[in-house]
């Protein structure tokens, strides 16, 4: 998840980080070798919680994980291509409430393939949705994606993609609702983890929905043309246990 390109401001702009171009996916700027591209990356090679990681059901432990309750508004559509992804920043007013914790939405951003996988299995994407609470710790939701039937959310925002990467587009008049893109079955896995970007900072809560969204292949195709390949590879479990709400 993006937490280094974009300095999300109180007031709501954003900055680009100084840092943003210190790390890719691919070549001598690798998930390999970003611990040793600066000196606050050293958890992305020894921190023991990292992110993303495969899930395996079977090996649940706890089926009585908190009770997951969403709650997301329509907002103005702030659209971002940060040079890493394509990101939507999410004015306040959205959340999700954890058992009696409650974590604003702050963006969602995406990742082609899929970071997680269940059984070993990826999928085409996955949309990351970061929320933040008062403490400022984060929760993210992942929903993934597998090609299917087009998805009108997607369509807004492809649709209203800046021109060039490294700009942003905020369209008058265009409105999006992210809870379009939760699947109908909101059961999921959750763990501790981390940042799946630089500075790979850990103490993450992760809720991986069970079910897939759908996208066209078109859709995807539009993604995959600016972004062919932007997903960290699954990191060790180191013991973790994984709950799940059912």
């Amino acid at each position: 998840m993006k937490a280094v390109v974009l300095i999300l401001l109180a007031s709501g702009a954003c900055v680009a980080s100084e840092q943003a171009h210190h790390w890719s996916y691919s070549g001598a700027t690798a998930p390999a070798r970003w611990a040793t591209l600066e000196p606050d990356f050293g958890t992305c090679g020894n921190g023991k919680t990292q992110s993303p990681i495969d899930i395996h059901p079977a090996a649940v432990h706890d089926h009585h994980g908190s009770h997951l309750q969403f709650a997301y508004q329509p907002a103005p559509l702030h659209i971002v291509d940060n040079g890493h992804t394509i990101q939507v920043n999410y004015p306040p007013g959205s959340h999700i409430t954890v058992g009696d914790e409650r974590y604003e939405l702050v963006q969602l951003h995406f990742h082609h393939p899929s970071e997680e996988k269940i059984d070993g299995q990826g999928s085409d994407m996955v949309a990351h949705l970061v929320h933040k609470n008062a403490a400022g710790k984060l929760a993210v939701v992942a929903v993934l994606l597998n090609t299917g039937d087009p998805n009108a959310f997607l369509g807004t925002l492809w649709a209203n993609l800046p021109k060039q990467k490294e700009h942003e587009n905020a369209p008058a008049g265009v409105t999006i609702d992210v809870g379009e893109l939760l699947p109908g079955d909101r059961s999921y896995y959750s763990f501790t983890g981390s940042l799946t970007t630089p500075p790979c900072t850990e103490g993450v809560r992760w809720f991986v929905l069970r079910n897939a969204s759908r996208l066209s292949p078109g859709q995807l195709e539009t993604f995959a043309a600016r972004y062919p390949m932007d997903a960290r590879p699954v990191q060790p479990l180191n013991g973790r246990e994984i709950a799940s709400d059912n």
